[in-house]
């Protein structure tokens, strides 16, 4: 070992002893959260569940050995990119000494990126190897490049796929910030504080008490059973697979929404949120007050644990979100309602769907929720390392990212692009719903999105809802028997 690795090796384990040749390696019990994501892949990982991707283009050189040199310093660095799953004789996430990233790179015209990324998402990953991470490049010839992007002297199209039981799409956000400071290093990440990891979060989990939880879930549940589906009963669709349906609110549109929210002290999510409640009181066809409920994602970084916003880890999960809606209240009161229950589960941000479930006793005296909303944000990198990278030729194109596939009949995620308009993708399980009628219901969506600020103090949901006109919803099948649980 040089004694450049023993002081990075010091570095990432700074008060935790060394590991000798034949002694057990570090381990947590695995979270909760993580649980039931980790066992799934175990027992198949070609399904392309709980694995997730961001791409972008890469605007200038790329060395790629240097590349490969600068994730490899990051995995010495972050413990997560060297964790394993094991199951017996209790379920752990194991820590190793060394892992290795996969770094892939093909020459211009040799692949398609629809399909690599379509068979990189079904190679999954085996969670009892470390690694969760692996990172694919595509050089893009002047002929596949978009048209903003023609007469760049040299872009790479560049692929992380990770597994969502280790990692979250805020912790890759952070892992990018360490690879770009490790590349304009050389491929060495230099020094710095100390973050906490996961080995911090799970001895934080242990110590919470979930009796307060599990009587604020049980107090909250819904008497009876809510509307799940913004789609009525429809035949199974013949298509199969993950289907991805988008549209987008222009700038403009963005931003009066924003505005409008943002002035009667309501986030963008509230917005969001009873846009989707709105979409599944519909499709119940309800006339008289009905409650509706869907999942939503809480970042898990809402935590009495410092710096945990640049923890790397799994703790991103889904809670669930009921709400009754009233076609006579106005739908302002409905906003507001969605912006304190959202406030009120962020106290409870490090528990999952699983855990209420069990606590409730859902979904067994009743249907699962079948939809989770998203609104996704992107932490752009720190000025200071945007223009040092500019500073060597190299620039970062806007991210994208592909949500996680699961057993859901959709995942709607909302996310802001680099030139202010919202984008909203509707994840769907093809079987169920149609490519067709998933479009159909993010379009509902968005004219939706778009009615709202000009929603005056009292107008009713009703009214509001009046913009779909005679639009029949989209229809979806139910879940296959023996699906969930």
């Amino acid at each position: 070992m040089t004694g450049w690795s023993r002081r990075l090796r010091e570095r990432i384990s700074p008060r935790r002893p060394a590991v000798t040749a034949g002694a057990p390696r570090p381990s947590v019990p695995v979270a909760r959260p993580q649980h039931d994501a980790l066992l799934d892949s175990c027992a198949d990982r070609h399904t392309g569940r709980h694995v997730e991707q961001v791409w972008w283009y890469w605007h200038g050189p790329l060395d790629t050995q240097r590349f490969t040199a600068a994730w490899q310093s990051v995995a010495g660095r972050e413990v997560i990119l060297r964790a394993a799953f094991e199951r017996e004789p209790q379920p752990r996430v194991v820590f190793h000494n060394n892992a290795r990233t996969e770094v892939v790179r093909h020459p211009a015209g040799t692949v398609d990126r629809d399909e690599l990324m379509a068979r990189d998402r079904l190679r999954g990953f085996d969670v009892g190897r470390p690694g969760p991470l692996r990172v694919t490049l595509v050089d893009v010839g002047e002929d596949a490049r978009p048209e903003a992007l023609r007469g760049s002297a040299e872009v790479t199209w560049v692929l992380l796929t990770f597994h969502r039981g280790l990692l979250d799409a805020r912790s890759v956000s952070v892992l990018l910030d360490e690879f770009s400071r490790a590349y304009l290093e050389g491929g060495v990440l230099p020094g710095g504080e100390r973050r906490p990891d996961i080995r911090d979060w799970a001895h934080w989990l242990e110590r919470q008490d979930t009796a307060a939880a599990r009587d604020f879930f049980n107090r909250i549940a819904p008497d009876g059973q809510p509307a799940v589906q913004p789609a009525l009963p429809g035949p199974r669709t013949r298509q199969s697979g993950c289907g991805r349906a988008e549209t987008r609110l222009a700038a403009a549109e963005a931003d009066r929404l924003h505005r409008w929210a943002a002035a009667r002290g309501l986030p963008d999510s509230s917005a969001l949120h009873a846009a989707w409640a709105l979409l599944l009181y519909r499709a119940a066809n309800a006339t008289d007050p009905a409650p509706v409920g869907f999942a939503i994602t809480v970042s898990g970084r809402g935590i009495a644990l410092d710096a945990v916003d640049r923890l790397v880890g799994p703790l991103r999960s889904c809670l669930p979100m009921t709400v009754r809606v009233d076609p006579a209240r106005p739908v302002i009161r409905l906003l507001e309602t969605l912006r304190d229950r959202a406030l009120d589960l962020a106290a409870y941000e490090w528990t999952c769907m699983e855990q209420v479930h069990e606590w409730t006793g859902r979904p067994k005296s009743g249907r699962p929720l079948d939809t989770v909303v998203s609104l996704e944000t992107t932490p752009r990198p720190p000025a200071g390392l945007r223009a040092r990278l500019a500073a060597t030729g190299v620039r970062f194109g806007e991210r994208h990212s592909s949500g996680a596939h699961s057993l859901l009949l959709t995942a709607l995620l909302a996310r802001p692009a680099d030139d202010g308009s919202l984008i909203l993708t509707a994840v769907h399980d093809r079987a169920r719903l149609s490519d067709a009628d998933a479009g159909r219901l993010v379009d509902q969506c968005a004219r939706l999105l778009r009615r709202l600020p000009a929603a005056g103090e009292n107008e009713t949901v009703a009214e509001v809802l009046a913009v779909l006109g005679e639009d029949e919803p989209p229809r979806a099948a139910p879940p296959q028997h023996g699906m969930r649980d």
